[in-house]
């Protein structure tokens, strides 16, 4: 893992230095010697650019490096050369990032550009707009924010966590909208489901103290 980490980080370069290689062979040779590091030299290179760095990210993010992560992002010189679905993850990265700090306005830009290149998995797509979802929210747009989450759990989202946080945040938009019976409904979804998160444990003891007072 740590060579094929290596390789990812360190391609660009050794790319070239094949290529450069394959040149000196050709001059003092021929082209036959030199067609070996030609070919590995331009796959590395052609790799740097229509697949990215992006694997990268992983190692950070579970390391919560998040400078580390956005440095990785922020490597990628030219986005369009991405092959399309890493293209979308790179957007859904980067509003991720964007929105950990609380920079909506960029985190909503780049998670809308992400959605409109696609994505293979539905669970992915869901995930992204649930996140669109909580972006509209956090700029007061409960209207937008609702439209969002209710197609995410439509596309279907990738764990039990996710749709958790989906079904607690649709209990907080009925309430807000005086719908109790739904929000209710929203609400046992969210239990049913016993999710492990810290914050969503937290935010649901917050609204059991209160929901069965509520009529509906």
């Amino acid at each position: 893992m740590k060579i094929y980490t290596w390789l990812i980080r360190y391609r660009l370069y050794l790319g070239l230095a094949l290529v450069v290689l394959g040149i000196v062979a050709n001059i003092y040779s021929s082209f036959w010697p030199a067609f070996p590091l030609y070919f590995i030299g331009l796959i590395l290179i052609v790799g740097h650019f229509f697949i990215g760095p992006l694997r990268l990210i992983q190692e950070y993010m579970e390391n919560g490096d998040m400078e580390g992560a956005e440095g990785v992002l922020n490597s990628v010189k030219f986005p369009n050369l991405l092959y399309k679905p890493i293209r979308s993850a790179y957007y859904t990265f980067k509003g991720q990032l964007a929105m950990m700090k609380q920079d909506f306005d960029g985190a909503e830009s780049n998670m809308k550009k992400g959605l409109s290149l696609g994505t293979p998995m539905k669970e992915v797509k869901g995930a992204n707009l649930l996140q669109m979802g909580m972006i509209s929210l956090q700029k007061g747009n409960f209207k937008q924010g609702e439209q969002y989450i209710r197609q995410a759990i439509r596309e279907g989202l990738p764990d039990k966590e996710n749709e958790a946080a989906a079904y607690l945040q649709m209990c907080n938009i009925m309430m807000n909208k005086r719908e109790f019976r739904a929000a209710k409904e929203f609400f046992r979804k969210t239990k049913a489901l016993k999710p492990t998160s810290p914050e969503i444990v937290k935010q649901v003891k917050e609204i059991e103290k209160y929901i069965s007072r509520i009529p509906g």
